[in-house]
């Protein structure tokens, strides 16, 4: 899945180019790196992560909805990679819509989530992607969704 000859980057550089923190800074690393077409997310789920601690007691679940936040912070993070820096400067990446979201199987920590990122159109400041994630090879949950890039402040 992973291809050693393609970028990647990891959570100290995604830092970098997301405004996201801890807890909220899901993605650990991008591998697979296309600029403008493809990038493939990673993060290692565990049980001490906040959004499973709760979500079963004694049966840790990672709920979809964080799947899809993951989704959209490894398409920002391949959206800020891609584009001038300097345009990505005091800009944050804002999720519009979100189609199509199945999910096929529970994600159980601990396990290694990958999330396959796909553009499928750039209109403008408009982002649209495709994407799947995967454990173990299974394919976890797919979904399309929409960003756009705005400035920080509007």
């Amino acid at each position: 899945m992973i291809n050693k000859e393609l970028p990647f980057i990891d959570k100290f550089q995604i830092q970098n180019l997301l405004p996201h923190r801890e807890p909220m800074l899901l993605i650990d690393n991008l591998f697979n790196i296309v600029p403008m077409k493809s990038a493939l997310g990673h993060l290692k789920i565990t049980t001490e992560k906040f959004y499973v601690q709760g979500h079963f007691p004694g049966q840790p679940v990672m709920p979809g909805v964080m799947i899809v936040e993951c989704f959209g912070q490894a398409a920002a993070a391949l959206a800020a990679y891609s584009i001038d820096k300097k345009e990505v400067e005091n800009k944050l990446v804002y999720l519009m819509s979100v189609s199509h979201a199945r999910f096929r199987k529970p994600v159980l920590p601990p396990c290694d989530l990958y999330l396959k990122c796909n553009v499928d159109k750039i209109k403008g400041k408009v982002w649209r992607y495709k994407g799947e994630a995967f454990c173990d090879g299974e394919k976890m949950a797919d979904a399309e969704w929409m960003a756009t890039i705005v400035n920080r402040n509007d």
